[in-house]
């Protein structure tokens, strides 16, 4: 006799109506399965990742979680943008969620990643509140960088940002991985970046150093399919960015699946580990929204092809049926998860909205981190401004 899911109908004795409550306990779901993953692509390796994912039901519903809140927290980013309550420069990160889970899920809270400005998925995943980026989005004293950082600059314990400038992250992210090679710690540093920065000369000349060095560094370029509004196809000779390494070896994964990514970073983690220098992999992508708040996303590519990566691809979908078809999860407790995670946002986004500005005398703190107080010259020699640490 095998245990099923029990259904208890009780009659209302008001009217005759039927409630329906679900008894279903933890002992009904199946705690753990094994999941075929895609292939990948290889450069210069003779065996890759394993094929086959191991999720346990906590895993799964941790990643759900996780995906789930980072597309929340972007969707409510573009509201409150459309209201004019965000300013500036805004990149969103909604359709690439795997690639952030995926990647935190391989390696480990001590290892270091940094990336472009397309960071708010990265500084959630790092550890820092949803509370705290929204509020660093409206440019108030609650958020991650005391509302002086905005979208492109978050940070947190071995998080780097957020980089506004195209490429500038790869360099500083070999330099952490010479970092974690000089206090010999066995870490690893993720520098990340995406398809429109490939082909910067700064990347080539990382990519030199670090295989010179054999620094610990996996190199990874977020493929969403356009720089901006221009298509790989148009801005790239050559659209195999894992291979373009040359003489460092690389791996194109399906940035779509989590358990991909995840089996595809525990593999390039273990290579950095031992001590056989860098790698570069590409994870292929996409994006829902345009390259930034300003840009519409539909007049380069058409609603159609957006509608058809969601109903196709998406990543929280594919991982939410690969659990309910495998019994590691109900539909009830998916839909509790997504109410918890409305409320989150939500209250996240009122903090974000009554949180107040940072004052004026609060400009300039922070210029260095324990230095004594210090003057500071304002927009002309005539204004002084004071500096604490």
């Amino acid at each position: 006799y095998r245990k099923q899911p029990v259904c208890v109908l009780i009659e209302a004795l008001t009217g005759g109506a039927r409630m329906v409550a679900s008894t279903r306990s933890f002992a009904d779901f199946t705690p753990q399965a094994s999941f075929d993953v895609k292939k990948c692509e290889l450069h210069r390796l003779e065996a890759g990742p394993s094929e086959t994912a191991v999720l346990t039901r906590e895993q799964g519903l941790q990643y759900y979680r996780t995906m789930q809140t980072m597309r929340r927290m972007e969707l409510k980013a573009d509201q409150l943008y459309k209201q004019k309550i965000i300013r500036g420069f805004c990149h969103l990160y909604d359709g690439q969620e795997a690639c952030a889970m995926g990647i935190e899920a391989g390696i480990n809270p001590t290892d270091h990643l940094i990336t472009a400005y397309r960071a708010h998925g990265y500084t959630f995943t790092r550890g820092v509140s949803v509370r705290e980026i929204l509020a660093e989005l409206t440019g108030r004293r609650g958020g991650v960088a005391k509302g002086k950082g905005g979208s492109m600059h978050m940070y947190a314990k071995h998080f780097y940002g957020g980089n506004g400038i195209v490429g500038a992250q790869v360099p500083l992210g070999a330099g952490v991985a010479l970092a974690c090679q000089y206090q010999g710690n066995n870490q690893v540093c993720v520098a990340l970046y995406g398809d429109g920065a490939a082909n910067q000369g700064q990347i080539f000349e990382s990519f030199n150093m670090a295989a010179l060095w054999k620094l610990p560094c996996i190199f990874i370029c977020e493929n969403n399919k356009f720089g901006m509004g221009t298509s790989v196809e148009r801005s790239s000779a050559s659209t195999d960015y894992f291979k373009r390494g040359d003489y460092i070896p690389g791996i194109k994964v399906d940035g779509m699946d989590v358990l991909c990514v995840r089996e595809a970073i525990k593999f390039a983690a273990d290579y950095c580990r031992a001590g056989k220098g860098p790698i570069v992999m590409e994870l292929e992508t996409y994006r829902y929204h345009g390259h930034s708040m300003s840009d519409p996303g539909v007049s380069y590519r058409s609603r159609e092809e957006i509608q058809e990566v969601r109903s196709k691809s998406d990543p929280i979908t594919m991982l939410k049926e690969r659990m309910l078809s495998n019994n590691m999860a109900s539909v009830e407790e998916i839909k509790e998860i997504d109410v918890e995670i409305r409320k989150v946002i939500e209250d996240a986004a009122q903090f974000a909205i009554s949180d107040p500005e940072p004052p004026l005398d609060e400009l300039c703190n922070h210029i260095f981190a324990n230095n004594p107080p210090m003057e500071v010259r304002g927009t002309n020699p005539w204004v002084k401004l004071k500096s604490v640490s």
